[in-house]
């Protein structure tokens, strides 16, 4: 564990200072976007799809007043310039889908292209733990479930948050996950891991990547944000990192959120992606704005979920994430200088 220890009587960490709030750091994408029943639209997964920007977002709905949530659905969404999205008339994902009463909730997409295909990372809730999920992405605006998707992968409890590399690495795909390791942790202690595979369904060889313990600004769990993105110098990936404090209250709607959420980013060996040349050891993002630190269902959170070059400068890279698990926002980051903070 490092020796920095976050306490409720710390400020928010602050940020490198490198990223730039998008919209005045309003979000993108929110209830008032969405055609249909909607509370809370945050942790999304984007990717450039032939010729648009394409996003898929979670839509937790149906508040009891308390702490949880009645309904939870997957929206997509679509842009011409990554900042302006149109919603679907209509949810494209559901536990509902899968006819299944074994599975009780699907969320937190991830989005990746390989190739010419779309390829969705996501959790799921089932009735004996949390699994992850890859499917290959065949209809984003289909009926059926076999019109939709093709599922490559389910893992066994309890993991989630994963994310795929853009391309094969030694002839192998690869993925960054976070398992759940309560039993053998004691407590959430929660590290990225990176696995392989040889065809997308059977995966292994897995190594642990980055441990709590290494991220400065952390004290309780991490886990892979976006898909990396290939550079020169390294496969760029950004992450979520957790400090919690139980002396903290009432921090949104539920009665006690004792955690802050924040984005970090690391660099990996282009190669070997199980090797870490470095992180940044500040987080890139914070709670910072109105959105992040005083709105919504859980304050104080900033989960990037999507991490794609900038259209119209390639220099800069475009970052969607959730603010207080309620809106999806985005900041723009200059690459170079997002890698040199690793290094």
């Amino acid at each position: 564990m490092s020796d920095h220890t976050i306490t409720a009587r710390d400020p928010v960490i602050p940020e490198l200072g490198l990223a730039r709030r998008i919209n005045d750091g309003r979000p993108i994408l929110s209830r008032e976007y969405v055609p249909y029943e909607a509370d809370c639209i945050f942790n999304a997964g984007a990717a450039f799809y032939r010729g648009e920007y394409i996003m898929v977002f979670r839509n937790d709905h149906g508040f009891d007043g308390k702490d949880t949530f009645a309904r939870c659905d997957l929206g997509v969404a679509r842009s011409s310039d990554g900042i302006h999205f149109e919603v679907a008339s209509k949810p494209f994902l559901s536990a509902a889908d899968f006819h299944d009463p074994e599975i009780t909730r699907v969320y937190d997409p991830r989005l990746t292209v390989i190739g010419d295909e779309l390829y969705m990372c996501f959790a799921i809730d089932t009735r004996h733990g949390v699994c992850g999920g890859i499917a290959r992405i065949l209809d984003l605006y289909a009926d059926t479930l076999a019109e939709k998707l093709e599922i490559l992968n389910v893992t066994t409890p309890d993991n989630r948050n994963m994310v795929l590399f853009p391309e094969k690495i030694g002839g192998r795909y690869a993925r960054l996950e976070r398992p759940f390791p309560v039993y053998s942790r004691g407590r959430d202690r929660f590290d990225i891991w990176i696995s392989y595979s040889p065809d997308m369904r059977y995966w292994g060889d897995s190594k642990l990547l980055l441990a709590v313990e290494d991220v400065p600004f952390a004290n309780d769990k991490i886990g892979p944000g976006a898909p990396p993105m290939r550079t020169d110098r390294g496969w760029l990936a950004l992450f979520h990192a957790v400090d919690r404090d139980d002396a903290r209250g009432r921090n949104g709607w539920e009665e006690r959120w004792t955690k802050r959420y924040y984005a970090g980013a690391m660099l990996l060996d282009l190669n070997n992606p199980a090797k870490v040349l470095g992180i940044t050891k500040e987080p890139l993002l914070s709670p910072a704005t109105e959105y992040e630190l005083n709105q919504g269902y859980r304050t104080h959170v900033v989960f990037p979920g999507g991490f794609l070059p900038s259209g119209d400068d390639p220099a800069y890279a475009l970052i969607y994430y959730g603010a207080s698990d309620t809106f999806e926002c985005a900041a723009r980051v200059n690459i170079d200088e997002l890698i040199a903070a690793c290094r």
